[in-house]
């Protein structure tokens, strides 16, 4: 299993990235959590099957139509958490 914790900078906030983030981890099997930061970024907790959640960080470079992605940041997360589904957080 990978657990990764990605920020998407740019025009992402107001623009439904965290409901199509939503979609897409649903799609892919992937568990965790989106949400809005204080600082204008996006914020995605993802875990699952490599390959899955390798989907979602590649889509989080384009993210849904409506949004313009200028940074992609992802960084390996060591919590012991385990989320059975994926949710947006406020």
């Amino acid at each position: 299993m990978k657990r990764v914790m990605i920020t998407i900078r740019g025009k992402v906030q107001g623009v439904g990235f965290r409901y199509s983030a939503l979609q897409k981890a649903n799609a892919l099997g992937v568990t965790g959590y989106v949400s809005n930061r204080d600082d204008g970024a996006v914020e995605i907790l993802a875990q699952g099957a490599f390959p899955a959640v390798d989907q979602l960080i590649h889509w989080c470079e384009t993210g849904p139509a409506n949004a313009k992605v200028d940074s992609v940041f992802v960084e390996e997360d060591e919590a012991d958490e385990i989320y059975l589904d994926f949710s947006i957080t406020v």
